[in-house]
């Protein structure tokens, strides 16, 4: 069993350092070079992935301690780097900041424990010289089961800057392996939610993604760079791979009849998904059939469910609207009582309307932007039975939005919250599950049994 595939994890002091910047050049000049590249992320977020699969042509993968559990994070990266040469783990925030309240839950330094990995710190070196030793010292001597074992400078200004910052840095035992000039080519653009995705911008996004691999090659020492992820020992417990639990042997699909066709709703609008969930859904026996609901007018033939995931439907609330059979599609099943999980987004899309454009009409609520940004993990219980999950089947989740949903819960309601308040939230009717909450499904494998065997009886 393969316990020790080499690994970086890139970390910096705070958000804004240039970690995506770094960690998608590296990913990019690595393979360049050859190497078959692991991408993860750490935490919940969606949208870095994207770009770290075009560096590397395989999926972005998260590492999240909050949802999955720490037991969870050496599994799952095994699972996401089989066959690889290196793996490369973008932080999160901070290199110390967690979840809020849990110390160090869920941060980049717990995942590199986790993983045994040595980290190297991305430096935005912009508007300091001498005082990035004190920083970088600070940082590296924080945790002692933390090993910092290189540092990138980032938004060097000049050769002279340069050679103050590596002065500086002499005398604090951790190496400078890269120095990253300022450049506007590898920038990429963000809005209310954060980066644009990949979908929404391929050709302009896979340009950025070579220029990070560029610059990133030019400006560091790959082969120190990779010299440190080969130091890297075993993974600590010699865990097993994580896998996606296979159907028994005397399931529909090994009976000769038909899997039940799962549609997953993706394109530009529905970005939001883990790459662990349409594995769950396979290996639990469906087909799973990607449609986009900005161009496809109707559901892919024969869906008995319906998968709707995260993204940015107030962007395209008009285009959404204007698709009015693939609306009527979308309502009709759900009527019919087919299974339907919808996760923010699909929330979103499921409405009577959004920001006054009609939606899909299946739950009696509205949708708007707001300006309050809702953000944080959330412990969650399920408070009826649904197609997703049992009564009190407890999961935990994380919520990312600037949105409302008036009223935020059926008669039904989904989950009952723990934090930042004892709340219940999101909408339970006939086979549709719908809620604020993200959820990652490889913490919970039932959920994707339990939907794929209702999509065959429903």
């Amino acid at each position: 069993m393969v316990t020790s595939v080499p690994r970086l994890v890139i970390a910096a002091p705070s958000s804004g350092s240039g970690k995506t910047t770094v960690a998608t050049g590296l990913m990019a000049a690595f393979a360049a070079r050859g190497l078959a590249v692991s991408p993860h992320k750490v935490g919940p977020d969606y949208i870095d992935p994207g770009y770290h699969a075009l560096a590397t042509g395989r999926a972005g993968r998260n590492l999240d301690a909050y949802l999955c559990g720490p037991e969870l994070v050496a599994p799952l990266f095994l699972h996401g780097a089989r066959g690889c040469d290196l793996a490369v783990v973008e932080g999160v925030m901070g290199l110390y900041d967690g979840a809020a309240g849990e110390g160090e839950l869920a941060s980049t330094a717990h995942v590199a424990k986790l993983l045994r990995a040595p980290v190297v710190l991305v430096v935005d070196a912009s508007s300091q010289s001498r005082s990035v030793a004190a920083l970088v010292h600070g940082f590296a001597s924080w945790d002692p089961e933390v090993r910092v074992g290189g540092v990138i400078l980032n938004k060097v200004g000049s050769d002279r800057h340069e050679a103050l910052l590596r002065d500086a840095l002499d005398a604090s035992g951790v190496p400078v392996l890269g120095v990253l000039r300022r450049a506007a080519r590898v920038e990429t653009p963000s809005r209310h939610l954060g980066l644009v995705p990949v979908a929404e911008r391929r050709p302009a996004a896979v340009e950025a993604v070579a220029a990070m691999g560029a610059q990133v090659a030019q400006g560091c020492d790959l082969a120190a760079l990779e010299g440190l992820a080969r130091s890297a020992g075993a993974l600590p417990g010699s865990p097993a791979p994580w896998t996606p639990v296979r159907p028994p042997a005397d399931s529909t699909r090994s009976a000769g009849k038909r899997a039940p066709v799962v549609a997953v709703a993706g394109g530009p609008a529905f970005t939001f998904s883990y790459a662990e969930h349409t594995e769950l859904l396979a290996s639990a026996g469906a087909e799973v059939v990607p449609f986009d609901p900005l161009h496809d007018e109707q559901l892919p033939d024969g869906s008995a469910g319906l998968v709707i995931g995260g993204g940015f439907p107030e962007v395209y609330a008009a285009e959404l609207s204007a698709n009015e059979p693939l609306r009527k599609a979308v309502a009709d099943l759900a009527l019919s009582g087919a299974p339907v999980a919808a996760e923010c987004a699909g929330l979103l899309y499921l409405c009577r309307e959004l920001d006054g454009r009609p939606m899909c009409g299946v739950l009696d609520a509205t949708a708007r932007m707001s300006e309050r940004l809702t953000l944080g993990y959330r412990d969650a219980v399920a408070v009826g039975d649904s197609v997703l999950a049992a009564a009190g089947t407890r999961m935990r989740g994380h919520e990312f939005h600037r949105t409302v949903v008036e009223p935020g819960a059926g008669a039904a309601p989904a989950w009952g919250v723990r934090a930042p308040v004892r709340r219940v939230e999101g909408f339970v009717q006939q086979g549709v599950h719908a809620s604020y909450l993200h959820t990652h499904w490889a913490s919970e494998p039932g959920v994707a049994r339990r939907f794929v065997e209702r999509c065959r009886t429903s």
